[in-house]
């Protein structure tokens, strides 16, 4: 029997792992952090938040207000705010203090 280049193709093929199935793939995967936003009225905000909201944000409307409870269980509230066309979004502690 004679081998022919053909047939020690065929072999090689069937022999040799394919390259691509040994290259293990990665996947990113992204942690979301959960937590509930609950909406909440102005005028029920804490009062160190209207503090801060009368002096430092005189000029503004709060617009809309949420509690939001991270999945550490630590709150915060973002309050939307608008002047004229401008809008913002700040986040504050229960004590007034901007957060990030």
């Amino acid at each position: 029997m004679r081998i022919t280049p053909i047939v020690i193709a065929l072999l090689l093929t069937a022999i040799i792992p394919d390259v691509d199935a040994s290259v293990q793939s990665s996947t990113n995967v992204a942690v979301i952090a959960e937590q509930s936003k609950v909406a909440i009225r102005p005028e029920d905000l804490p009062e160190p938040v209207k503090s801060t909201l009368s002096s430092a944000y005189a000029e503004w409307k709060v617009t809309s207000a949420y509690l939001v409870t991270r999945d550490d269980n630590s709150q915060y509230y973002e309050v939307n705010i608008k002047r004229a066309e401008e809008t913002s979004t700040l986040n504050l502690d229960k004590y007034g203090k901007k957060i990030d």
